[in-house]
């Protein structure tokens, strides 16, 4: 099992406008083959960082979404909205 979390910074105007992004595809990402779980986390300190944290059966999985239609449908949108490049970062879930 893969844990993935993706952290993005926002300009602070723009928040609402992802929130409503993630929202209009949360549940097909979610019912994606392969996803376990997902959620968005953000950070107490700096309310602009914003993460997906997400649990996905395998790497091949993973990468099955990054290449879909919904991702490159969600992604670019999601980019325009940064004001720094996001940080993704992939983990093996050990124990539960």
């Amino acid at each position: 099992m893969i844990a993935r979390i993706v952290t993005m910074k926002f300009d602070e105007k723009k928040i609402n406008e992802f929130l409503e992004l993630f929202n209009a595809y949360k549940s097909e990402i979610r019912n994606f083959k392969g996803c376990t779980h997902l959620s968005l986390i953000q950070n107490l300190k700096t309310p602009n960082e914003i993460s997906t944290f997400s649990h996905w059966i395998d790497e091949n999985h993973l990468n099955k979404y990054r290449d879909s239609e919904i991702f490159k449908l969600i992604w670019p949108q999601t980019k325009t909205l940064f004001i720094e490049q996001p940080q993704a970062f992939s983990y093996e879930i050990l124990t539960i």
